[in-house]
């Protein structure tokens, strides 16, 4: 064979050669991209599996004292009439509420007249830096877990020790000091307090709350109809009127 015949011949050969290690390469990268591809789904499901186990595996923790419908009730649990007070401890006027009516309330608690449902929501978290309205509603479902009986006091002292809005509110320690001046002194209550246990609780039924059309705090209503005027002579007409 010529020079010439084996350099065209080398030249095919190495043409091949090259070509198929092209395909070789191509075969490679399919083959990795498909691996990863692969891979990404595997990850991807692990964590939205996780995620769904985590959802299920630890619900949000419910409190023993509240009734079916999330409300703290002060009185007779079979009581023929209710009042409903919708309040964010944060909201200037549920303080004034409670400090216009909240012994009316309790007179008519202490007589069998009616029960309470207090329903503490947090719609107010924006007037604090520190989430104040969700914190102090946990406070109320840690002390009413721990003691019904100590709860009335607490509320009356929560109102009297509400924080200006704008500013930080209560620490965690103040809401522990106050429990505990209500006769809710325990470590239990405390920890309760400062871990925040019902928080995701007070998410759900402010949400449910709002849901059902309440618009605002403080909301009063007697046997579900809404009070628009609950001064203790407009709460005693409504109570009259639905007995």
């Amino acid at each position: 064979m010529s020079n010439n015949s084996k350099k065209k011949a080398q030249a095919a050969a190495a043409a091949l050669q090259g070509k198929k290690d092209k395909q070789r390469r191509t075969l490679i990268q399919i083959g990795v991209a498909v691996v990863l591809i692969a891979l990404i789904a595997v990850i991807g499901f692990s964590i939205a599996s996780k995620k769904s186990d985590d959802s299920t595996a630890t619900p949000a923790a419910t409190p023993s004292a509240v009734t079916s419908d999330g409300a703290i009730r002060i009185g007779d649990p079979n009581a023929a009439v209710v009042v409903t007070v919708v309040e964010d401890f944060q909201c200037p006027a549920c303080k004034q509420f409670e400090a216009i009516s909240g012994d009316t309330l309790s007179d008519l608690v202490a007589d069998n007249t009616v029960a309470v449902d207090y329903k503490p929501i947090a719609i107010l978290d924006r007037m604090s830096s520190t989430n104040y309205s969700t914190r102090a509603a946990n406070a109320s479902m840690c002390v009413a877990d721990a003691d019904i009986a100590d709860w009335p006091a607490w509320h009356t002292a929560m109102f009297e020790q509400q924080p200006a809005e704008g500013g930080s509110g209560l620490t965690d320690d103040e809401l522990v000091a106050i429990a505990a001046s209500a006769g809710a002194d325990s470590a239990e209550v405390a920890g309760c307090i400062t871990d925040g246990t019902y928080t995701d609780y007070v998410t759900s039924q402010t949400q449910q709350v709002l849901a059902g059309g309440v618009t605002g705090t403080p909301t009063v209503s007697v046997n579900g109809t809404v009070v628009q005027n609950p001064t203790p002579d407009g709460l005693r007409a409504a109570i009259s009127a639905a007995q």
